[in-house]
Formats: C-alpha cells, sequence, structure tokens
C-alpha cells in the first residue's frame, strides 16, 4: 500500500516509537511519505495514517476529505476516540488487509462573517458558539424552520454523533454510535434548569443567532476558533461530502467506551462486562 502520514505534535517528530512504526511498515513492503498540507498528496495515496491523538486526527480530516483518502487514525495521544489504533497493530492489520472502510457524518457551518475563503467549513466532531466575557448568551436556534425556546447559556454547540464522546459528553450530552444519523444541540453551562441537550435528525438545518451584551463571541469548528460579530447567523447542516475512516480488524466503539472511558466500570462487574 502507498501511506501518507500526518504528525502535528512536534514531540512526536522522530520519536523512537513513531520511526518504530514507520520502519515496520516500510519493512512490511508499504511505500511512506510524510504530508503537511492538504494538497501535498501523492498519486494513488490508498491511506493517511493520522500519527497522534483525536486532536491531530480531526486536522488530518482536514486533509483527507477534499483527497477522498481514508485516514486511520494510530493512538499515540491520550484517550483516543477518532485515533483508537493501537501502534503494535497497525503493521499486522493493514499486511493482512484486516479492516475496512466507514463513513462519518460531517457538519457543514455557513456564517458571513468568517473570512471568505480562509476557513474550512466544516466539522467532524461539533460546532459551537460561546461567550467572550463574564456576560452570559441568549442563544436562539430554529430547526427546520421551528424556533426552540431560548438558550440563556455560556454557548452553545451541535454535535455529531463521532462528536458524542467529545465537547457534547462534557457538557452532558448523550453518547451515540457513530452509525447513529442524528445532531445533538446542547447548551453549554446552561441558566435555564428546564432545558436539556436535543436529538435531531441528520437531515435538519439549523439557523442559530445571539444575543450579548458583548459585541463579540467565539465560533468554534472542531480545534479551529473564530472570533465573530454578536449579532451574526450561523447555518448548520449535513455536509455534501464524508469523512472515510479506516477501521482495523475487530475494534469497535463499545469496546473504546469500556477501555478509554471506563464505561460501566462496577465491581459488582467484577472487572468483566461481557
Amino acid at each position: 500500500m502507498k501511506l501518507a502520514y500526518y504528525i502535528k505534535k512536534n514531540r512526536l517528530k522522530g520519536d523512537a516509537r513513531v520511526e518504530s512504526l514507520l520502519e515496520r511498515l516500510r519493512a512490511a513492503g508499504h511505500v511512506l511519505y510524510a504530508v503537511e498540507q492538504p494538497d501535498a498528496f501523492q498519486s494513488e495515496t490508498d491511506v493517511l495514517l493520522s500519527l497522534g491523538g483525536d486532536g491531530t486526527f480531526l486536522t488530518a480530516a482536514q486533509f483527507a476529505v477534499p483527497a477522498g483518502i481514508p485516514v486511520l487514525g494510530v493512538n499515540f495521544g491520550r484517550l483516543g476516540f477518532l485515533s483508537e489504533n493501537d501502534p503494535d497493530r497497525v503493521v499486522e492489520a493493514l499486511s493482512a488487509g484486516d479492516y475496512s472502510v466507514e463513513e462519518r457524518e460531517l457538519l457543514q457551518i455557513g456564517c458571513p462573517d468568517l473570512p471568505e475563503g480562509k476557513v474550512w467549513p466544516y466539522a467532524l466532531n461539533e460546532t459551537s458558539v460561546s461567550r467572550v466575557s463574564a456576560s452570559m448568551l441568549g442563544v436562539d436556534v430554529e430547526v427546520d424552520g421551528q424556533q426552540l425556546p431560548t438558550y440563556w447559556s455560556d454557548g452553545l454547540l451541535v454535535a455529531t454523533s463521532s462528536g458524542s464522546t467529545a465537547y457534547s459528553l462534557s457538557v452532558g450530552g448523550p453518547i451515540c454510535l457513530p452509525e447513529t444519523k442524528v445532531f445533538i444541540v446542547a447548551p453549554i453551562s446552561p441558566h435555564n434548569l428546564n432545558v436539556r441537550p436535543l436529538i435531531v435528525p441528520e437531515s435538519s438545518r439549523l439557523r442559530i443567532t445571539l444575543r450579548s451584551r458583548d459585541d463579540r463571541a467565539v465560533l468554534s469548528m472542531d480545534n479551529r476558533n473564530y472570533t465573530v460579530p454578536a449579532g451574526t447567523r450561523i447555518e448548520v447542516c449535513a455536509a455534501p461530502m464524508r469523512l472515510r475512516r479506516l477501521r482495523l480488524g475487530h475494534s469497535n466503539f463499545i469496546n473504546a467506551l469500556r477501555t478509554r472511558l471506563l464505561w460501566g466500570e462496577d465491581v459488582r462487574n467484577g472487572g468483566n462486562l461481557d
């Protein structure tokens, strides 16, 4: 196979574990080269290896999606839901063809106050809007033209099922299996006691507007942040393309929950959830 690889963290460049993986892949007959920007792919590239954690994977997605190349996340970080694969499994699985390609939904974000032509307007995990000072935000949301009650909060996020274990989880959103065709609308530190995260179909189109004493707010798309006027309008819907992600062997989302978040860990289970 012809494999590109992307390393975001400088501390991993030249790391012994990374170099060992690359050397073993070459010894197994794979062709490797590094990429550092979206238009640097060579022809006939089969897979992009994301070497790091989930933050690295999110940046690698910006490279791979336009090129239509699947991404394999190799975990040199911490939790790793997107970059779940142990380096020791990668060589054997790729050489044996023990993998499958899955597709993950992307969000498309429209905002007239973003720099035109300089922003990749998509997100794999979530997009969010948040306050810049102590003043709370009033966030108005329309779902397919239907107005929701105003969220008085520190902000609001819209997450994909892939992002249900990321920012959305930390604000009390539900965990969704990656293949679930939904978006999660969740307030960030709400000042209303009677609002909860809302699940909507992935076919929904959302319009978000803000009320604020400040003249600015922060709009985030995964790991990218932009300052926008508080009176801006944000449109969110499903993107016309998807991320292709390589999944090795018998890896699955439930096992990732168990091993990374200790989901269901209970002394009554005797350390075995099977």
